[in-house]
């Protein structure tokens, strides 16, 4: 099937004369695309939204992000996005995440920007995840005859006249222009720690030690349900000899003290609470699929720990531009950070900087705070789906911990990914996902506990 079945049946009835365009096989919209070649300012994608009187597809730019209250202020009705559940129920001839922005094929009231009648050429999705629908600006208003039209957006003016900087260009970029957090100390001495291959769990308790906040934590940690250790445990260096070990205890206080170098608000789906709470258990989910793969579960911990960063420098550094984000992301769930993140920086002089995305961002600090290489690719590329290349197994082990956790509604991200796919590229059997999505529900309560500390 290259097109959902009544997308054709639709466009066959209008007369409307269209292209197909195969691709590979791609996890999610914002892939295709990539892949495509073309210019994403072509592309339309559909928002859909509901409130008691039924649902509403709102059309518009893949480069624009839909406006919820220009959106009340044009129909007088307080709608909030469908659920993933219920898209899927309404599309079922569609492939998740590849609804077609053709609300007539499927007999639903739509919106369509202003901006949108105004394009030569169009490209969308043909409802499947390996044809994309080309045709001119006519044919596809005659596709969308009907709509009501509005301004319904928040728009980013780009400036296509240059090329992207390249990573190289944007970290001296960041580097000039802005002050850019140290590493704090007491992270730096547990990360020199670390390498030292001869260094003791009481020299790492004495480090610890120095902080009562992270001793506390820690010692909160290692007393958690999550060992049930049946003994007393008294001091760090007892935490760190009989029930964490020491990768674990310095990788989590790296993460503790690390975390103090950005002030970023606690509230929101991207506030310091969510990020504590994603970040351990895609540290829990990368250390359990590194044990079943061979990989270093300390090493791979550490990189599930601090792949986010990047998106606490980005509102460390633009409070106000990071507030604007965290609102879109409560009201776009389904909408990729990356889309979000172009709508909020895609204008002014931070356009170059920040169009890599927060995870580039992040990998670019941890490379100036010298840390682990697999910690900076896993940080670097856990937005860039089929990544291969060095320490390919640690980006994927975060990508496929990401995914997993987006069907808890854990994350930034809820957007679908390909998970059989990184499952197959890691070597895993389905059934072992199945195991270790059963050690983290034994677990989540104990996660979150712990999460809350550390934010507080």
């Amino acid at each position: 099937m290259a097109l959902s079945d009544k997308l054709a049946n639709f466009l066959t009835l209008k007369g409307i004369h269209y292209q197909q365009i195969e691709i590979e096989p791609v996890a999610n919209l914002d892939a295709a695309v990539l892949a495509s070649g073309q210019s994403q300012r072509n592309f339309m994608q559909p928002t859909l939204l509901i409130d008691i009187n039924g649902v509403v597809m709102a059309v518009h730019r893949f480069d624009s992000t839909l406006d919820l209250d220009a959106v009340h202020q044009f129909t007088g009705r307080r709608l909030q996005p469908l659920t993933a559940r219920q898209t899927a129920r309404l599309f079922g001839d569609c492939d998740p995440g590849f609804v077609p922005p053709v609300g007539g094929a499927w007999d639903l009231s739509v919106l369509v920007d202003e901006d949108v009648v105004k394009a030569e050429q169009v490209l969308f999705s043909a409802g499947t995840n390996h044809c994309l629908i080309g045709m001119n600006g006519r044919a596809f208003r005659l596709a969308l005859a009907g709509a009501r039209e509005a301004h319904l957006v928040i728009r980013g003016q780009s400036n296509g006249s240059r090329g992207a900087l390249t990573l190289d260009e944007v970290a001296d970029k960041l580097q000039k222009l802005y002050r850019l957090p140290p590493m704090p100390a007491l992270a730096l001495r547990i990360l020199k720690l670390t390498t030292n291959s001869e260094a003791t769990a009481r020299e790492l308790a004495e480090l610890i030690e120095f902080d009562p906040s992270m001793t506390a934590q820690i010692m909160r940690y290692a007393r958690s349900a999550l060992f049930n250790y049946p003994g007393q445990i008294n001091s760090v260096q007892e935490a760190v000899t009989r029930v964490l070990g020491f990768d674990r205890v310095a990788h989590i206080a790296m993460g503790i003290a690390s975390v103090r170098a950005f002030d970023v608000p606690r509230s929101g789906m991207l506030g310091m609470d969510n990020f504590w709470r994603h970040s351990l258990y895609c540290a829990f989910l990368c250390q359990n699929l590194a044990a079943r793969l061979g990989r270093d579960k300390g090493l791979a911990y550490l990189c599930g720990l601090l792949h986010n960063f990047g998106l606490l420098l980005v509102g460390h550094l633009f409070p106000l531009e990071f507030q604007e984000l965290n609102a879109l992301r409560e009201i776009n769930p389904e909408a990729s950070m990356h889309s979000l993140e172009q709508e909020v920086f895609g204008h002014g002089d931070r356009q170059d900087i920040l169009a890599v995305g927060h995870g580039a961002i992040g990998g670019i600090l941890h490379r100036l705070w010298q840390l682990p290489e697999p910690v900076i690719k896993a940080a670097g590329m856990h937005q860039t789906p089929g990544y291969h290349g060095e320490h390919e197994d640690y980006v994927l082990m975060v990508q496929l911990a990401n995914a997993m956790l987006k069907k808890q509604g854990i994350g930034d991200e809820f957007n679908p990914d390909d998970i059989q796919a990184l499952t197959e590229a890691l070597g895993l059997e389905p059934a072992t996902l199945d195991l270790v999505q059963q050690e983290i529900q034994q677990v989540a309560s104990d996660l979150d506990v712990l999460a809350s500390s550390l934010a507080s």
